[in-house]
């Protein structure tokens, strides 16, 4: 019984103290120390090590003496006017090359395009289901070195300023001295509802429109102010009866009501394959548009690899 009583170890707090003793080890080694390892070994000697990194010998072998008290291993083995490293020395080096070169990597300090890079893609639910595939698709045939992530609009402001994410992907317009914008393409605007709906069956003007509710897709923070004044001055001062920031919930109770909804071309597309909805034809909003804009930080562009993906983007719409 007792042994069934026993409680486990948090995964949480085990993580925590390998991560402390983590940055204990590292705190008490020279990260240089490593380099020098490096060139040793890459160089094949001492000398050859110093010529490269424009030390002294000397320096060089204080940094191995170093080395050597913290492995429990000579490293490297004099032989002739060289040296040669020890079974241990090429499993370090294994593992150092590999990290160094992750880090270079990463740090990108030769705007080479052909790296690994994870690009971070802001955007709402909708937007992402109705843009992603035409990204990725793109993007994967010129760039398939990258992995792309799709993340939530959090706050964009913050997430573009404080670089949080790569691109931010949205119907609504993000603006500040750090923030640019290009608009890939405009969508227009339509009122929707069931199929079956009382509506379908009679023209699709002010007078027949007016009686019914709405259902409207207000993602956090935005409104569409210019196209909900239109809808008034057309249909008078509308009751909505419902708003939500996602679209499959929108087009599931307009599915299940006599409310109507409005909504994009694009996301009508995608949500006429879940249900049996149909859009009616309102004169008022034939010329109204939305525009699907891709934002990023303006420094950002300054990395070569991310402005080639943000002009592939511009092209693929």
């Amino acid at each position: 019984m007792e042994e069934n009583n026993a409680q486990s170890v948090p995964t949480e707090r085990v993580d925590d103290r390998y991560d402390r003793q983590m940055f204990r080890i590292l705190r008490n080694i020279d990260l240089n120390l490593l380099t020098i390892f490096e060139a040793v070994y890459v160089h094949n000697g001492i000398v050859n090590a110093a010529k490269i990194l424009n030390i002294t010998p000397s320096a060089i072998s204080q940094s191995l003496n170093k080395l050597r008290a913290l492995f429990p291993d000579p490293l490297f083995i004099r032989k002739g006017q060289g040296v040669t490293p020890t079974a241990y020395a090429t499993h370090l080096h294994k593992h150092i090359s590999q990290g160094m070169e992750a880090f270079l990597n990463a740090l990108d300090l030769t705007g080479n395009t052909q790296r690994e890079r994870v690009i971070t893609v802001a955007t709402s639910p909708a937007i992402g289901a109705l843009i992603m595939p035409v990204i990725t698709k793109k993007l994967r045939s010129v760039f398939p070195q990258i992995l792309l992530h799709n993340v939530a609009i959090t706050d964009a402001a913050s997430q573009l300023n404080q670089r949080q994410v790569d691109l931010l992907v949205d119907s609504f317009p993000h603006s500040g001295q750090a923030i640019t914008h290009h608009v890939l393409f405009q969508d227009s605007v339509h009122i929707f509802c069931r199929a079956g709906h009382p509506a379908l069956a009679l023209p699709a003007n002010s007078a027949n429109l007016s009686q019914y509710e709405f259902a409207l897709l207000q993602p956090e923070g935005q409104r569409y102010t210019t196209i909900l004044r239109r809808l008034e001055e057309h249909l008078g001062e509308r009751r909505y009866g419902f708003s939500s920031y996602n679209l499959l919930t929108q087009a599931a109770l307009v599915n299940d009501s006599d409310m109507l909804g409005l909504i994009t071309s694009g996301m009508f597309s995608l949500v006429e394959k879940i249900w049996p909805l149909k859009m009616l034809d309102f004169p008022p909003l034939r010329e109204e548009k939305i525009d699907i804009a891709l934002h990023y930080n303006k420094l950002s562009a300054q990395e070569p690899l991310l402005k080639e993906i943000v002009e592939t983007i511009r092209q693929a719409f």
